[in-house]
């Protein structure tokens, strides 16, 4: 088994118009044993800003932690908020730093810019990033996912219609899943707020 799935993971960002979302499953897993099903795997930056981390949960919290003190810091020194593109390039700068000894993390990346348009993207654990105007994927089951937001996704969703494209795709992808799972949680960013909801998904 790849390190990257002994805790299990499934993370969705997908762009919309002036809006974007992020979501997980919830399911914290020691290989095929489930230890909790509440666990956060989506961190807010700001009100703009969401990273989703996959792989070992020992490295996204730490890589948590260390991401929430660099933007506390940005903040005291320019007093604003960081750009989601920054903060990508300081999550790569981060990952790639650690390169000969990486946090087995897979992040991936949702805001919006200043101007309001959203912003996606992914990285390896070594911090190779990769921007996309549709979605981005990661996790177990990421082969379950892509082909779901490949069938469901189209351009210029609406708030809610972005809400229930990401859902129905996450569930139909941690379906799939063993090591993934038991309900989800998505995260719709727009320019005047952040819309919090909790799935129910299968519990076995």
């Amino acid at each position: 088994m790849s390190i990257f799935e002994y805790n299990g993971s499934a993370i969705i960002a997908m762009a919309g118009k002036d809006c974007v979302a992020i979501g997980s499953d919830l399911r914290f897993g020691v290989q095929l044993q489930t230890m909790t099903t509440d666990y956060k795997k989506v961190y807010q930056i700001h009100d703009k800003l969401f990273i989703g981390l996959g792989g070992l949960a020992t490295d996204t919290q730490t890589l948590h932690q260390r991401l929430v003190m660099r933007h506390n810091l940005y903040k005291l020194r320019e007093e604003r908020d960081i750009k989601p593109s920054t903060f990508a390039a300081l999550v790569s700068a981060i990952m790639y730093e650690k390169r000969f000894g990486p946090y087995f993390a897979s992040p991936v990346i949702a805001g919006l810019e200043p101007d309001g348009s959203p912003y996606i993207c992914g990285m390896d654990s070594i911090g190779a990033t990769e921007t996309a105007k549709d979605f981005i994927v990661t996790g177990t089951n990421s082969e379950s996912l892509f082909g779901m937001c490949e069938s469901m996704w189209r351009p210029e969703l609406e708030q809610e219609e972005l809400f229930e494209v990401i859902s129905q795709c996450l569930l139909s992808g941690i379906d799939r899943d063993a090591l993934a799972g038991w309900g989800a949680v998505v995260y719709v960013i727009t320019k005047d707020k952040v819309v919090a909801r909790t799935l129910k998904g299968r519990m076995d």
